[in-house]
């Protein structure tokens, strides 16, 4: 049996102090309207009781270290909820932003939702984008920066792709696009989920006035082997665009 309650998927990587924090802003604002499952992608110790919340939440514990998408697939298939949800563990809430993006989801033209992000001073991040294209690869490795490809809506806007950070799909249409793919590890699991959603005639929308605040982590930045990881993405992301293309 389906239930209408929405499950949230969050991977852990020696982040229990933020997912405790997140865990926190959850029974505040949403009560036992959700259910948790937490990825354990290394061990560590929890500063928490899973029991302490209003709502239930499941613990894995992974043997060995998984990607983005092959964690929060692992989730979803415990899920048992009409809607699935992923967020990291740096996103904090400050109200219940599920009701809204729920119903952004009735419309059968929209495929994924997610709220505006802000960053913890207030400014809007850069969180819904264009596809990129082989030239934004190339800025990358030169370390170029690219300005926002949208401005900030006060509606519900569509957009191309819709960063991983928070997203919120209906487990049926994430059941029909096949989750997230594997083959990538950490970087453009949510750029190519959006673009197989387009294929099956599902938008990805942004969802203001409801926001969450992210402390963005990004680790592509300052760390070789991250930024090795986010080109190869692009690479594979090119490449399957490009095969499809061949294929029309």
């Amino acid at each position: 049996m389906v239930s209408d309650r929405i499950t949230l998927s969050g991977v852990s990587h020696g982040q229990a102090v933020l997912v405790h924090a997140l865990l926190q802003d959850c029974a505040r604002y949403c009560g036992d309207a959700i259910e948790v499952i937490l990825t354990l992608n290394i061990p560590e110790p929890l500063p928490f009781s899973p029991d302490e919340f209003p709502f239930t939440v499941r613990l894995i514990q992974n043997v060995s270290r998984k990607g983005f998408g092959a964690n929060h697939n692992a989730a979803f298939r415990q899920v048992k909820t009409a809607y699935f949800a992923i967020l990291n563990p740096d996103i904090r809430l400050t109200g219940n932003p599920f009701p809204a993006l729920i119903r952004a989801l009735d419309d059968p033209a929209i495929g994924i939702v997610a709220p505006l992000i802000l960053n913890p001073a207030g400014k809007v991040e850069d969180s819904a984008r264009k596809f990129p294209a082989p030239m934004f690869l190339f800025r990358k490795l030169l370390g170029a920066t690219s300005p926002p490809n949208f401005v900030v809506p006060a509606t519900p806007v569509q957009v191309d792709w819709l960063a991983g950070m928070f997203l919120v799909v209906t487990s049926e249409i994430f059941r029909t696009a096949g989750g997230f793919d594997e083959g990538y590890f950490l970087y453009y699991e949510d750029v190519d989920l959006c673009w197989r959603l387009q294929s099956l005639r599902r938008a990805a929308l942004q969802v203001p006035p409801v926001s969450a605040v992210h402390d963005a982590r990004r680790e592509s930045h300052r760390n070789a082997r991250y930024l090795l990881w986010h080109v190869s993405s692009m690479l594979r992301f090119f490449r399957k665009r490009w095969c499809a293309a061949l294929r029309q």
